[in-house]
């Protein structure tokens, strides 16, 4: 019964079961219990679950741009298969609808998705007389613009969109 050659072997399989499994974490990108459905994370569910309140087009068949540039940056919102007219409708009225939320300095809707601590939103609110925002349909879509010579608004509407970009996942990509 004392078998030092089983030993081994039994020894040697655990160590060949962890190796593999050290290795289907690292192509897998290293999933955690938190981290398990599609690759999402506990708050970017969250997150999406809000913003089915909040946004009347699906998550699931847009995706959402987000561009910085020198003086702020692109939002782009698009549908992902083109043709797709009840998705781009629903696009152009929540975007028309945020733009001029925005201009007024409510930030609202972002708020309840993302909370009232996101990053950049603060600024944004109160900054929203130094700054513009552009609405601007587009073949699949509709586009936000958002200008500010305040270099300090600048960071905060990237700051924003890098929270944008990781609250929505694979809902949302940088650059369009």
């Amino acid at each position: 019964m004392n078998n030092p050659g089983r030993k081994a072997a039994w020894a040697g399989a655990a160590t060949a079961l962890a190796g593999a499994a050290a290795v289907t974490i690292l192509l897998t990108g290293g999933t955690t219990p938190q981290d398990t459905d599609g690759g999402q994370t506990d708050r970017q569910r969250q997150v999406a679950e809000r913003g089915q309140d909040v946004m009347p087009f699906d998550l699931e068949q847009t995706t959402h741009y987000f561009t910085p540039t020198d003086t702020g940056g692109v939002q782009d919102v698009v549908a992902d298969q083109p043709g797709d007219t009840e998705q781009i409708a629903l696009i152009r009225a929540h975007l028309q609808e945020e733009a001029e939320a925005f201009r007024q300095g409510d930030f609202g809707d972002p708020a309840r998705i993302h909370g009232d601590d996101m990053p950049g939103l603060a600024e944004l609110e109160s900054g929203h007389d130094d700054f513009q925002v552009r609405y601007e349909e587009q073949t699949d879509g509709a586009a936000l613009t958002y200008t500010a010579r305040d270099p300090a608004l600048v960071q905060a509407l990237h700051d924003w969109f890098e929270a944008q970009l990781s609250d929505h996942g694979s809902h949302a990509e940088g650059g369009h």
